[in-house]
């Protein structure tokens, strides 16, 4: 992939959230949540279009007041409890197909992670295009103690296993292989794996490592509480 690559980002902000009633546009220090997205990407040099897509009118109108574009609804099929992201890129992508728009990689960026350190967007898009990926998530590591070497499984005997299938465990912190978890902030995928293959990852998967201490990932009341806490500081 080169560097005039042409990148869609999508923020995906659908409707009836359980955990959170209406988070993706509920006030955060004084400003809805997917505004802090919205800014995020709006300072990227390397997306070409940042859209919406949502099938709530709320959170749509919402969005038009914050100049985010919004090229469709998103069809209630694809905003249950059970639609993943991969078939919301699947849609998104195959809509701009339709209309002669096409682009060589999306890039997700969930609302519901607002904290993203400034340029880390830029940075991973960049990665991206010069280790010629698959796609790209941006990950955080996991503290020694949930380290899968140090993680037990319960066999068919009821005894515990290594989960890493492992016989003796690893016995210093020190030794332990780094391992990480995927943040949800940002995911960059070639257009034709997800289209050809229906994956978000295809075979080779880069990542980066997301800078500073200030991760949340919404999903709860006590989420959001830590969250307007970092705010007020």
């Amino acid at each position: 992939m080169k560097p005039e690559t042409n990148i869609l980002a999508i923020i995906p902000a659908r409707g009836g959230s359980k955990g959170i009633p209406g988070k993706n546009i509920k006030p955060l220090g004084g400003k809805p949540l997917l505004q802090y997205t919205l800014e995020t990407a709006q300072e990227s040099l390397f997306l070409n279009r940042v859209i919406l897509s949502s099938d709530d009118p709320e959170i749509i109108a919402v969005a038009k007041t914050l100049g985010l574009e919004v090229p469709f609804v998103r069809p209630a099929h694809l905003a249950t409890d059970y639609s993943g992201s991969l078939e919301v890129v699947e849609h998104a992508l195959t809509f701009f197909k339709e209309k002669g728009e096409i682009f060589d990689a999306v890039c997700l960026l969930q609302p519901t992670t607002p904290f993203r350190v400034k340029g880390s967007i830029d940075m991973a898009i960049q990665k991206f295009l010069e280790g010629d990926y698959d796609s790209l998530v941006s990950v955080r590591e996991v503290p020694a103690e949930y380290n899968p070497h140090w993680v037990f499984e319960s066999d068919e005997k009821d005894c515990l296993q290594i989960a890493t299938g492992e016989r003796e465990i690893i016995k210093r912190r020190q030794e332990l292989p780094k391992a990480y978890f995927r943040d949800g902030s940002i995911y960059l995928t070639k257009a034709e794996v997800v289209l050809e293959q229906h994956s978000l990852y295809g075979n080779r998967m880069g990542f980066v490592v997301s800078e500073g201490s200030h991760f949340v990932n919404l999903d709860t009341e006590e989420d959001w509480e830590w969250a307007e806490k970092y705010i007020s500081k």
